[in-house]
């Protein structure tokens, strides 16, 4: 049985940001959860929103202070602005981290306790939630995360990065911006892992044993894109067809993560990125990927499903689920992220096992449903045939 809930209202293509004021906007006071980083106003991005909500007589406060992997400290932070200025609606502006704190924070401004007593997994007490979570727009700036089309949120507390959300936690964005001309200015770098987090997500959600009908239709769509047009994205990152390209395949691949889900793949970078948070998330993803197809390829428990996704990737002709690898190096090459090292961000081969325990602690559920079955030596496995 396959259930289809995609409650968001998105709102899809160039200049729909200008388009915010028209809809239907029920609220009063609204907090602008952004990364501390100056893009949004240097863009004119914050300048931009602030004239809409202007337009639809809605206040604000801003709340700046996001880092790259988002932390509790600063979900508890912005939930006590919600409730000490009366805020009814969060507005998360920027890329994933942003988007997944607004969630987070929404969670928190309406409900008791600490952000972590919601949580499974690691030191979380998980418990449900309260009360329902207040309304959330989400105007997302890269194409990475597909946060604007599901449930979750990613947040660290100390070494646990982990998620949160289900169709029934309240979290599904109420409108989302989806608008290609604001991830012009994201440079060469994140594109790259930006774009790779996406074609993850539908890959993953394509394997995952939970998949169903309608999830592999938007993941192979959205991995044809991908495949397509990220290059393109990368090396001229003023097409705007490329770029609407990987817009449209990341917002398809957050619809692929509310019908299905991520596997280990995600566990493992995730923990790589809760220990070491200067490992970008979808750089992480990136360094273990091959190793990680190659273990689900010598499962041999997807191997049609591998064979199509290698079909999906450009590789016409494939017939093997080892061409699904060979497909994912070549985008891999060709996009220019083929010699990302663990070691540059501090990442020892001693820490490696940690890692390892770490991704079973905190989100051990993705192996549960990843279609290979993963030992604690066959993730160490994939670390040291990944680590440089």
């Amino acid at each position: 049985m396959a259930e289809f809930y995609i409650p968001t209202r998105i709102i899809y293509g160039a200049n729909s940001l200008k388009k915010l004021h028209e809809q239907d906007l029920p609220f009063k006071k609204a907090l602008i959860v952004t990364t501390h980083g100056k893009s949004v106003i240097r863009y004119g991005y914050l300048q931009e929103l602030e004239e809409e909500l202007d337009k639809a007589n809605i206040e604000y406060e801003v709340f700046d202070k996001i880092l790259p992997n988002p932390i509790k400290d600063h979900v508890m932070e912005g939930a006590k602005i919600c409730r000490e200025h009366n805020i009814d609606v969060v507005i998360g502006l920027g890329g994933g981290s942003a988007l997944d704190s607004s969630k987070s924070i929404a969670v928190m401004a309406t409900n008791p306790g600490d952000y972590w007593d919601y949580i499974s997994g690691g030191s979380g007490k998980g418990q449900d939630l309260v009360n329902k979570p207040l309304p959330i727009i989400a105007i997302t700036t890269t194409s990475g995360t597909g946060t604007e089309a599901d449930p979750f949120t990613v947040i660290t507390y100390k070494d646990e990065k982990i998620g949160f959300g289900d169709n029934h936690s309240g979290t599904f964005p109420y409108l989302s911006i989806v608008d290609p001309l604001l991830t012009l200015s994201v440079p060469k770098d994140l594109t790259a892992y930006q774009g790779f987090d996406a074609l993850f997500h539908s890959m993953e959600g394509y394997l995952n044993i939970r998949h169903n009908e309608m999830s592999d239709i938007f993941a192979l769509k959205a991995v044809s894109l991908i495949a397509k047009s990220l290059e393109v994205a990368i090396k001229n990152g003023q097409d705007i067809q490329a770029r609407t390209d990987v817009m449209l395949a990341n917002t398809y691949a957050g619809i692929v993560e509310s019908l299905s889900g991520c596997t280990a793949e995600h566990s493992i970078a995730h923990a790589m990125s809760g220990i070491f948070p200067s490992l970008i998330h979808g750089y992480a993803l990136i360094s273990i990927s091959l190793a990680y197809y190659s273990h689900e390829v010598n499962s041999h428990k997807s191997d049609e499903r591998l064979i199509t996704l290698a079909k999906a990737l450009g590789k016409e002709n494939a017939n093997r689920p080892e061409d699904m690898v060979e497909a994912l190096h070549d985008l891999i090459v060709r996009c220019e992220v083929d010699n990302l090292l663990m070691s540059s961000h501090n990442v020892k081969e001693e820490d490696l096992p940690r890692i390892a325990d770490n991704a079973f602690e905190t989100m051990g559920g993705l192996f549960k449903v990843d279609p290979a079955s993963f030992t604690r030596e066959d993730v160490i496995s994939i670390l040291k045939k990944s680590y440089k």
